[in-house]
């Protein structure tokens, strides 16, 4: 047992041994103050997550041969490992990993007794756990003098792996970071008072393309913040899920925002067509690259994004390139604004490759080249408004000629107008009389046609009781001649000398003779039957009387029943024999209204009422007319229902259409509804109708017990 153990120790010190020779190439002494290891580190890619027994015991480390890692992308973790040698300086030193987008950066340290301890920082956990308050990945490296430490570093990200690593005296450190801060104040500073002055531009003046640029610019400053780490220090740092993807989304939106902004501010629509449909195509490119990001696909959206902002930027270039060759002035601020950036983008992908030396000019190239082209643009944009401005004039001075030519015409043709005005207003006003003559007689048309039918119905009930009357005549007088002779008769036998037994006898058989007592009830059934007659002619005229109310036009106080029971004897004969009459009036007040007028309503529709019977019965008994009135809400409510043919909804929607009719033609003028709703509107009151096909149709009117003179809003 105790000599296995001692093999293990054996073999770990061994490579333990190996390793500090093989590696040990990072010297430090007291003259070190800032020292980039890129060229002294050995990497390893392995093709998937290993674990430090695993590394310590790997033989596949590779030494890397430039001053700044570029690892490209890798799924899983990069390890790389130093060694440090102090030969005569202060043991505390710091290890600066320079990249703060870095999502997991893991150190490894060994003690005096060689067994290794780890330091985890990253996107991937809070800004706040951190020792140092910088978005830069700062170690403490603690190595005694005339001694040589190995170190395994892990890291891992989405993005790109790009790795300036350092050791640093840590007043040097504090220093070149301050100096760094500095700078990425200034920029800072240009991108907010970009941001405000042209977020206040666009308030001003309400153009899309400030708000566009603006965009722009927020999302742009915040990617260059991003990268330096300075979002995930002071605005998110305990978001650690959105820090791992808010570069590459701002990465998008940036771009997205500039290609609306050129398409508006260059009019690509119109002076570069063909090139308008690729700006648009690229746009939604960039919306793929944002969604897969936001759907947690980092790396391959980092890709995405990375390959159409390539995209992007040259297509900007021969876009602004076309327009400018088309003598559209503000492109010249675009073509510089882009090529600037692309001229920054360029060093700063030379310095990451190793091309560039990495110094304060290469590591700040994108955040210059981001600041002139901002400012190109801001340049191009108020270049754009003065154009805009000389155009507005040059309009405005074109519109005021054209102004005045106008007044000149106008005065001209005033005097045309004023004539051919007058012109029209005659033939107007003699239309407008047209048309009152035309409805006057249309009306007068109407009320002819119910009088044709009022003049029948006349006729026809008082011809009954007047034949009635005369045909009794005849016979009456017939009766009361032999009556009269009779008397005769009985006078000169009661002058003669006859004995009174004798008279009487004479006359009993004289009386017999004539039969006399059947003269008597002859006679009295004449009488009877000449009064029945004589009466039922003074009701035909009562109602006559009453309903001849149709052409006056003053208000009075009315019997609504009075005017039913007399339209229901003047249409008696429309209505039929075999049509029963089913009255049930209320106790009414008298009702402020248009008497005649109402009697008219009542007649179309009973008359209506009648042919609907007509139809569906014919010359069969079964149909019924319902008439009732009654008092509800201060209003009169008078129902008039029958069991006839029916309408259908198609037909209930045009009944109060003038000219509209379901009668056969020479039947109805197709205007007694129209007439019968105007009188109803005229009274301020309702019209309602319920009507089904076979089952019949029943009207309400609803008239105010007090007139309105108010205009009554229509009803249906």
């Amino acid at each position: 047992m105790m000599g296995r153990y001692f093999l293990k120790t054996l073999i770990f010190f061994a490579f333990l041994f190996l390793g500090l020779h093989a590696s040990a190439d990072v010297i430090i002494d007291g003259k070190t103050n800032r020292t980039l290891i890129g060229r002294e580190v050995y990497v390893l890619q392995p093709g998937k997550e290993l674990g430090l027994s695993d590394v310590l015991k790997s033989a596949e480390f590779k030494k890397y041969d430039k001053e700044v890692p570029n690892l490209g992308f890798s799924e899983h973790s990069v390890w790389l490992r130093f060694t440090v040698t102090n030969k005569d300086a202060d043991p505390a030193f710091l290890l600066d990993v320079a990249y703060p987008i870095l999502d997991e950066v893991e150190l490894f340290s060994p003690d005096a007794n060689g067994k290794y301890h780890d330091n985890l920082m990253g996107e991937v956990r809070p800004f706040n756990t951190r020792k140092y308050d910088h978005p830069n990945y700062i170690f403490d490296l603690d190595i005694p003098q005339h001694s040589s430490r190995t170190y395994y570093l892990r890291v891992k990200s989405a993005e790109q792996l790009i790795l300036p690593i350092s050791i640093n005296e840590p007043a040097t450190l504090w220093q070149v970071l301050s100096r760094d801060d500095l700078l990425s104040g200034l920029f800072i500073g240009a991108i907010v008072i970009m941001f405000l002055y042209n977020l206040f531009i666009y308030f001003s003046v309400k153009d899309r393309s400030y708000l566009y640029y603006v965009i722009y610019v927020a999302s742009v400053g915040l990617t260059q913040i991003g990268i330096k780490g300075f979002t995930f220090q002071y605005l998110w740092g305990n978001q650690t899920g959105f820090e791992l993807k808010s570069v590459v989304l701002f990465a998008c939106i940036g771009p997205i925002a500039a290609l609306l902004f050129t398409k508006i501010f260059l009019s690509t629509s119109i002076r570069a067509r063909r090139f308008d449909k690729v700006l648009t195509g690229i746009i939604v490119l960039m919306i793929v690259a944002f969604v897969v990001t936001a759907s947690g696909q980092i790396q391959t959206g980092f890709k995405l994004m990375q390959l159409f902002t390539t995209l992007f930027a040259f297509s900007l270039i021969i876009v602004s390139l076309i327009v400018m060759y088309n003598g559209y002035r503000p492109a010249r601020f675009v073509f510089l604004s882009w090529l600037s950036l692309l001229i920054g983008a360029i060093i700063f992908t030379l310095k990451d490759n190793g091309v560039l030396p990495y110094n304060t000019f290469t590591g700040y190239s994108m955040q210059v080249a981001t600041a002139v082209e901002m400012a190109l643009l801001s340049f191009g944009l108020a270049d754009r408004i003065n154009i805009l401005k000389k155009e507005k004039e040059a309009s405005q001075a074109e519109a005021l000629n054209i102004a005045k030519e106008n007044e000149r015409i106008i005065r001209e043709q005033n005097v045309v107008l004023e004539l051919k005005v007058s012109e029209r207003t005659q033939e107007l006003n003699q239309s407008f009389e047209d048309l009152k003559q035309a409805q006057s007689q249309l009306v007068d048309s109407e009320k002819m046609a119910s009088l044709g039918q009022l003049t029948a119905g006349i006729a026809h009930e008082i011809n009954n009781p007047i034949n009635f009357v005369t045909s009794n005549i005849n016979p009456l007088k017939r009766d009361v001649e032999t009556i009269l002779e009779v008397m005769n008769t009985i006078e000169n036998v009661s002058q003669s000398d006859l004995t009174i037994e004798e008279k009487k006898k004479q006359i009993e058989a004289y009386k017999e003779e004539v039969d006399f007592d059947y003269l008597v009830v002859e006679i009295r059934h004449l009488i009877n039957g000449i009064y029945e007659g004589a009466t039922r002619t003074a009701e035909i005229v009562k109602g006559l009387r009453i309903f001849s109310r149709l052409d006056e036009d003053d208000l009075k106080l009315t019997d609504i029943n009075e005017g039913l029971e007399s339209t229901l004897i003047i249409a008696n004969n429309l209505i039929g024999a075999r049509t029963s009459i089913v009255r049930a009036y209320g106790e009414l007040p008298l009702v402020e209204c248009y008497a005649g007028k109402l009697n008219q309503v009542f007649l179309n529709i009973i008359s209506n009422a009648a042919y609907a019977i007509g139809k569906k019965y014919g010359d069969k008994a079964g149909g019924e007319i319902k008439v009732g009135t009654v008092v509800n809400n201060g209003h009169v409510e008078i129902s008039i229902s029958d069991n006839g043919a029916g309408m259908s909804d198609q037909t209930m929607k045009k009944i109060f259409e003038p000219f509209f009719t379901t009668k056969d033609v020479g039947e109805g003028t197709g205007l007694g509804m129209s007439i019968a709703y105007n009188t109803i509107r005229k009274h301020n009151g309702q019209i309602v109708v319920n009507s089904e096909i076979d089952k019949g149709t029943a009207f309400i009117l609803k008239i105010p017990l007090i007139f309105d003179a108010k205009p009554a809003l229509p009803h249906a």
